[in-house]
């Protein structure tokens, strides 16, 4: 294909310098909100460009992992500095490329330079434990061993967050780095990886390759040398990640989104939980694995709510990102656009009542772009598939119970376990909502997608392996105990 002269092409990432695929070929990253508009030129790659960037970042581990943990964390906190300094550059980067508001996309840059300096501190904490020994002329403790080589599978909905909160825990703690992103958003995690590349960090240590998921994606699964996967994405490839490595005998570390509810009591501050089931569901476009999807409202208050959920939704402004009265931007893709719109059909197909938008938005330059309305049901029940799977857009459920048993019975009622929340000034009605929802993380009195960086992330049920990211919880994955017994 002909590369238009003024559109950078950003190439792979391999032991410290920018390579192009071994077969030059090259794929245009688009504007959600103006699909005439190309952010960038990314490679499209083959197994022979992942298989030299594995074995670059073999290489570099052996020295990588004999540098002290304070010395790894110094590299991050170039690298914080580095993103820090360029973070509108990165972040007007992300909002072309996938289309959430500029404003959030500058809070989600913010956020990578924090994870970035947080991980860079963890290289001074302890990372082992003195234990008593039978053997009273003996000492025993345990340490901490890196994985290796690290394979980070990225999607596009957090192309700088994601990629950094894999990335940064497993380099302080003695790994190197392949990194595939989502094609969606390489551009903008070329940038990231920029930073790291400013920061000074040594050849081979972090690495990254563009390319489609059955190439590159199914490589890193199948790769021998790569020692752990961590991967956040759909269900459906997920599974995938999860039984190649363990049929190689990998560690992988799988994040495959949820099916959140946020529950509204009757005791409810309504005002608040409108506020907050709003965000939580419907910004970034809904494209979130935290967002907000379905809706439990107890009977009582329910017109109330819905009344004012409504008369709120219908003020929200959708447009480009880089418009700053723009609330809600665009779809990240048309696929991601036809994937919404395809369960709002299936939703008026099995019943459920269209109360507001359903449709692509019309006129006033959205043609070009991927955009749809916020969409809001009712009279939806758990059998219902808008009830049941993930649809990442902004799509709200609305279902109504009558007790709060009833409606932690519905909450439940799904495969995923995630996130979720309650919306009450009942301290009991709190305590049931922490000890029976399913779920990884539950928030009180807040929206379902608020993610702290400190704390550990994960889900129950489908959402996840079982393992944890981010916090201190990230050591778990990306490293190996071992215990030492020494005798003079």
């Amino acid at each position: 294909m002909t590369v238009q002269a003024e559109t950078k092409t950003y190439v792979n990432y391999i032991n410290g310098e920018w390579k192009a695929s071994s077969t030059n070929e090259v794929q245009a990253s688009i504007n959600p909100a103006n699909k005439n508009e190309i952010v960038g030129y990314v490679s499209t790659s083959t197994k022979e460009d992942l298989d030299h960037a594995v074995a670059a970042a073999k290489h570099a581990q052996i020295a990588w992992r004999k540098l002290s943990t304070p010395a790894r964390g110094e590299y991050l906190y170039k690298a914080a500095n580095v993103l820090e300094a360029r973070l509108e550059e990165v972040a007007e980067t992300m909002t072309r490329e996938m289309g959430k508001t500029f404003q959030e996309a500058k809070g989600e840059t913010a956020r990578g330079v924090a994870i970035l300096r947080y991980y860079a501190g963890e290289g001074m904490r302890k990372v082992g434990d003195v234990i008593p020994s039978t053997d009273s002329e003996a000492f025993m403790f345990t340490s901490r061993t890196p994985l290796g080589v690290v394979g980070v599978i990225t999607p596009w909905n957090f192309p700088v967050a994601i990629p950094i909160w894999k990335m940064a825990p497993a380099l302080v703690y003695g790994n190197t780095v392949v990194l595939k992103p989502a094609t969606e958003t390489a551009v903008t995690a070329a940038k990231v990886i920029e930073c790291f590349h400013e920061a000074g960090l040594p050849d081979g240590v972090t690495n990254m390759v563009t390319g489609s998921g059955s190439v590159i994606g199914q490589g890193i699964i199948d790769h021998p040398d790569i020692n752990g996967i961590t991967f956040t994405g759909s269900d459906g490839v997920g599974k995938r990640v999860g039984q190649g490595a363990l049929a190689r005998g990998a560690k992988y570390q799988l994040e495959m989104g949820g099916k959140n509810p946020v529950i509204v009591t009757e005791d409810a501050d309504l005002d608040l939980a409108v506020e907050a089931t709003i965000s939580g569901g419907l910004r970034s476009t809904g494209q979130k694995c935290t967002a907000t999807s379905r809706v439990i409202i107890q009977s009582s208050v329910y017109d109330v709510f819905k009344e004012k959920l409504l008369a709120k939704v219908k003020e929200i402004k959708v447009g480009q990102g880089l418009d700053s009265e723009t609330w809600m931007g665009p779809c990240a893709s048309e696929a991601q656009l036809n994937t919404v719109l395809s369960y709002i059909e299936k939703g008026k197909e099995e019943g459920a009542l269209l109360l507001y938008g359903g449709s692509k938005c019309a006129g006033n330059g959205f043609e070009d772009g991927f955009y749809v309305e916020p969409t809001v049901f009712e009279n939806v029940n758990s059998k219902m598939t808008i009830a049941q799977e993930e649809i990442f857009g902004p799509v709200l459920a609305l279902m109504k119970v009558d007790t709060i048993e009833e409606a932690l019975e519905v909450a439940n009622d799904v495969e995923f376990g995630l996130s979720a929340s309650i919306f009450t000034t009942n301290i009991q009605k709190m305590l049931s909502f922490i000890n029976e929802m399913e779920a990884g993380l539950v928030r009180i009195n807040a929206e379902s997608a608020g993610v702290e960086l400190q704390a550990p992330f994960g889900g129950m049920k489908k959402s996840s392996s079982l393992s944890r990211e981010q916090g201190q919880a990230a050591i778990e994955f990306f490293t190996n105990i071992k215990t030492v017994f020494v005798k003079g």
